[in-house]
């Protein structure tokens, strides 16, 4: 009845082509192609110093295994429902730490949309938009960055461990791209010369006579709107030498507080972007892959669950404690739901009709709770949204976020085309946003 839902595996995103190594200068090389600033223009204006930590379960995790469970129901599978820190409200027994820090958030049980392909769905999920051919939308921290632009050596839009799908800037541009890395238990490549001072030194001179060369009868604002090589370059300089470059850095850490986050490479990625946010950068996501549950459902999201568990309780406790909650929005959420109906393969299928995300921090109201699915759902093909309360969009979902970040969602932004597009299409979350 829902074919149309099932996994392609070949359509997942694939990695973009990034900038090459610029000649007499290859040890910048990894660092020139992948660094993502934007430009530092400004100073972030007063009052207005938001971040966002983007949690992103990748292949979608299961609401009825996580946040929206109904055990004893016909398609209730295998797991119970346990209190949480907020009166009358239950999740999952998967998270136990998270439900002890459920008070500090809201939880939105009724998203949905009209996108069930991993691709397209991901794009949707990070974007606010569905895929258009014409154009690439920006995804939320290429947003936040542009909104606000700072000074910063480090990036200041991070995707730790992005898999197949890392945040882009779409028609803003590749200078809002995420920074992309690995495990934060490695430290960032290429950060040092492997020659001696002085020969740096002659590279970097050639390089600058290379760069005059190459600049002679182009455009002046070459880097803003054709490549980023020089810029680039500049920017990767600036971090070899910041002292800032230490907030990715978790090996100094205690091992106790690496044991909070479960020291995985998720845990340590989540405890990383702590001490980023720290220092100023604006937005990091990081992933947890491994959701797409098409055989034995429960097995499988129950040990996705244990180490989310642990990393984004630890998140919460810890920006609480630092004082930083307030002005930092979380968000926990994968690109859709999982079917009710357990499969013969006692897995479950994607499923967009009604699914769940957590916010916290920034400007959500804690302890909120929107929409509901229903216990015992018709399953009418027809109509899929039937068996939702209170439903919201991802248009919606994405104007709530950059509402609670400050950024005015409804505004008309000029595409390269020169078309007029808003930030986000949806309607604020009013239930869950503080007034």
């Amino acid at each position: 009845m829902y074919d149309h839902l099932l996994c392609d595996p070949h359509a997942h995103l694939s990695r973009r082509t990034l900038l090459g190594a610029t000649a007499g200068g290859a040890m910048l090389s990894t660092i020139a192609s992948h660094l993502a600033l934007a430009d530092a223009t400004g100073i972030t204006p007063a009052g207005k110093p938001k971040s966002v930590i983007l949690l992103w379960m990748e292949g979608g995790p299961s609401q009825l295994e996580t946040f929206d469970p109904h055990p004893g129901t016909r398609y209730g599978g295998d797991v119970k429902a346990i209190s949480t820190s907020v009166p009358d409200l239950q999740i999952a027994e998967t998270l136990p730490q998270i439900a002890q820090q459920m008070h500090l958030g809201s939880l939105v049980r009724s998203v949905t949309s009209k996108e069930g392909d991993h691709q397209r769905a991901i794009y949707n999920i990070k974007t606010g938009y569905r895929p258009d051919p014409t154009l690439v939308h920006p995804s939320i921290g290429s947003i936040l960055c542009h909104e606000f632009p700072s000074q910063l050596d480090i990036p200041r839009h991070i995707s730790i461990l992005p898999e197949n799908s890392p945040a882009r800037g779409g028609y803003l541009g590749p200078i809002y791209d995420a920074f992309k890395m690995g495990d934060p238990q490695n430290p960032v490549p290429d950060l040092k010369s492997s020659v001696s001072e002085g020969r740096f030194a002659r590279r970097m001179d050639d390089l600058k006579w290379l760069e005059d060369q190459f600049r002679r009868g182009r455009l002046r604002d070459l880097d803003q709107n054709r490549t980023l090589h020089e810029s680039s370059t500049a920017a990767a300089l600036r971090m070899m030498s910041s002292e800032q470059v230490s907030a990715f850095d978790v090996s100094n850490e205690s091992q106790s507080t690496l044991d909070d986050f479960g020291d995985t490479p998720f845990g340590r990625g989540c405890l990383a972007a702590t001490r980023l946010i720290g220092v100023g950068v604006r937005c990091v996501e990081i992933t947890l892959s491994g959701w797409d549950s098409h055989v034995t459902n429960h097995t499988l999201q129950s040990a996705r669950c244990e180490i989310l568990d642990r990393a984004l309780a630890a998140m919460l406790r810890r920006l609480e404690e630092q004082q930083r909650l307030d002005s930092t929005l979380v968000v926990c959420g994968g690109e859709f739901g999982r079917t009710p109906k357990i499969n013969a393969a006692e897995g479950r299928d994607h499923w967009p009709h009604g699914f769940s995300t957590f916010l916290a921090g920034a400007g959500i109201r804690r302890g909120g709770v929107h929409g509901a699915t229903a216990a015992d759902p018709k399953l009418d093909a027809d109509k899929p949204l039937a068996d939702v309360s209170d439903a919201v969009t991802v248009g919606d979902l994405h104007a709530t976020i950059l509402a609670a970040l400050d950024v005015p969602f409804e505004e008309e932004l000029q595409t390269p085309i020169g078309r007029p597009l808003k930030r986000s299409e949806g309607t604020p979350i009013q239930a869950i946003l503080n007034s």
